[in-house]
């Protein structure tokens, strides 16, 4: 089917390329590029060679891109803060993407860690990360996840509910910190600005689980202020996810800092906490605001808005996850099967399936999420074809790149790449179908490397209580024989 006659198929924002092979260079690692032969090269590997050394799906993650994108992201927020003269802490977001590797990359670039479960702080700590340096989130934090928090003298805690405050209380009390200071705490606050993003992803607005209203906020940090095993060290708000821009950062900055204002006569507050939720590019039509200016302005607007007031800029914090490891992800499918399918007596649509789905990337099922692809092995000279990428799931949503150009030759046992697949797709990633997980690969230098082993058959069978051994040895032909 030709570009122009598929149309009424197309997402607005989707144009037929120029060269179908062509890497847009905002949406894919720097180190990805094809070689003589046509063949993606990811920081120096070739994908055939991933594939043949550790199968597919395959989560590909570059080790210098996520180190260089910690760095940039640093240096422009303590940049951006300097220049008023208080201090930036940066935490990596772990939900994004959390392995103990990826954890000693990011504190080796001088990031903080924020966490929001147990499981997570146990990656965290298991990575290397320094207590101190890491912020524990969440909306309903478990006693026991608490006390793991208290006992190995985390630097914060966020509060998130009334319950969850006089729980944190009675385990101080009863169990202090070894260190013998008090736990310090933050506030998360409801600043009412809706992010401009899937509502599924906005967290600041009124109507969700998360965090205080702003009205509601000086009760709760009057409380801390008489726990004495507790210290109330700042605010909280997150706006939101994948946001471009900094409009809706700075409306929601002026009404935090207006609570800030109001809550020092009980005493300082060092730190306010604005959260991340910064955007990357998913497609060639996403224009994700530069860090460097990002962080210029939000800074000034916290500043200028501290100015008004006639109160000190306090030290400021930002969790970035997406991104600092979105981009450096690509995601390798093979191609499985291809079939055009008739959308109406003149529309048709191809549909590639891979051998992975909505089991290694559910953002396209759960917020509509669009992603790119390309022909990874190989380069075409076939004509564009409007394709629809598909897993192998018993789910008709179960799409992985909802709308993209590839060529007409696409064909079974091509290896498709899916770029910028870094954050939450590991995260998410679940075992429907009782399809294994993928591994998680590390490539630089040429070299790659398993940071995160891929599951097998036999491990999601070691978990059934009704499996027996007598029945391994069938499980294993059956996987043999896929």
């Amino acid at each position: 089917m030709s570009a122009a006659s598929d149309r009424p198929l197309v997402p607005e924002w989707l144009a037929s390329p120029e060269d179908v092979n062509a890497l847009v260079d905002e949406v894919w690692p720097a180190s990805a590029q094809r070689d003589e032969h046509g063949e993606l090269q990811l920081a120096g590997v070739a994908v055939s060679d991933l594939r043949e050394q550790f199968g597919t799906p395959l989560y590909v993650l570059d080790e210098d891109a996520v180190r260089a994108r910690a760095r940039e992201v640093r240096e422009a927020f303590t940049a951006a803060t300097a220049r008023h003269g208080v201090q930036a802490r940066v935490y990596y977001a772990g939900k994004a993407f959390l392995s103990a590797e990826v954890v000693r990359w990011v504190s080796a670039e001088g990031l903080a860690v924020d966490v929001a479960t147990g499981g997570e702080l146990a990656v965290a700590l298991a990575g290397g990360a320094d207590p101190a340096r890491i912020g524990v989130h969440g909306n309903n934090k478990s006693t026991r996840e608490l006390e793991r928090a208290v006992e190995v003298g985390v630097g914060s805690i966020v509060i998130d509910s009334p319950i969850e405050l006089e729980r944190l209380a009675a385990i101080v009390e009863r169990t202090p910190r070894a260190d013998g200071a008090p736990q310090s705490v933050l506030v998360r606050v409801n600043s009412g600005v809706h992010a401009e993003t899937h509502d599924f992803l906005a967290t600041a607005h009124e109507d969700q689980k998360f965090g205080f209203a702003l009205e509601d906020a000086p009760a709760i940090v009057a409380r801390i202020r008489e726990l004495p095993g507790l210290s109330f060290v700042g605010l909280h708000c997150h706006i939101g996810s994948q946001i471009f821009g900094t409009r809706g950062f700075e409306e929601s900055a002026a009404r935090v800092v207006e609570l800030h204002a109001q809550l020092l006569a009980g005493g300082e507050i060092p730190v306010l906490n604005l959260g991340g939720g910064f955007g990357i590019a998913y497609t060639s039509v996403d224009t994700p605001t530069p860090i460097a200016q990002l962080a210029d302005g939000i800074v000034d607007a916290v500043a200028r808005e501290c100015e008004v007031r006639g109160i000190p800029l306090p030290n400021l914090a930002f969790e970035p996850g997406r991104a600092i490891v979105g981009r450096a992800g690509v995601t390798l499918y093979e191609v499985g099967t291809v079939k055009p399918v008739r959308v109406s007596d003149a529309l048709e649509r191809l549909y590639v399936s891979v051998d992975g789905g909505m089991s290694d990337n559910a953002r396209p099922a759960l917020y509509g999420a669009q992603y790119s692809a390309r022909i990874a092995s190989r380069t075409s000279d076939a004509a564009p074809a409007l394709a629809r990428v598909v897993g192998r799931h018993c789910e008709s949503g179960d799409i992985v790149v909802d709308a993209e150009y590839l060529p007409a030759d696409v064909t079974p046992g091509d290896l498709l790449a899916v770029p910028a697949t870094g954050a939450y797709c590991f995260s998410l990633a679940s075992n429907y179908n009782y399809v294994p997980r993928p591994p998680v690969v590390a490539v630089s230098g040429g070299r790659a490397r398993v940071i995160v082993r891929g599951e097998t058959v036999d491990d999601l069978l070691a978990r059934d209580a009704g499996w027996s051994p007598a029945s391994a040895s069938n499980a294993t032909v059956w996987e043999d024989s896929e």
